[in-house]
């Protein structure tokens, strides 16, 4: 009998486990409250203004509902990131040697290089970064 009773308290908190979380209440449509951009952002805006001036962008999809936009930069706004990157890619493990370049990305790659921002050069030239932005459902309508 302890057995049962053990076994039933056992499946009833698995059943808790996988329950539906409760809803939250309604959304908060307060405009969301910035504040002055830190001086690594000025590297971003670069990357995407000269990307989106010479329409170096493109889609890419993860197969699993994530959708991106692709931001390619080259020359001096990618030199400025990938010299900036530097001692953050030193500091943090996220500095990798492929196909002849040496990249430094703004976070650690665990599985892949989707949605991590990146920068690269072969042999102190050739400066290309991979800026990523989170488009979501609405870019393939």
């Amino acid at each position: 009998m302890r057995r049962l009773a053990a076994l039933a308290a056992l499946f009833s908190l698995a059943a808790c486990a996988h329950a539906p979380e409760p809803e939250a209440g309604p959304p908060d449509y307060a405009p969301i409250v910035g504040e002055t951009a830190p001086r690594h952002a000025r590297l971003y805006a670069d990357c995407f203004r000269q990307a989106a001036d010479t329409g170096s962008y493109r889609r890419a999809a993860d197969g699993g509902g994530d959708e991106l936009l692709l931001f390619t930069c080259t020359g001096a706004p990618a030199r400025a990131f990938f010299d900036a990157l530097g001692p953050w890619s030193a500091q943090i493990g996220s500095e990798f040697e492929h196909d002849g370049r040496t990249y430094r990305s703004t976070a650690k790659v665990q599985r892949n290089l989707f949605g991590v921002d990146s920068c690269s050069a072969t042999d102190g030239a050739d400066h290309r970064c991979v800026i990523t932005f989170n488009a979501g459902d609405f870019l393939d309508q």
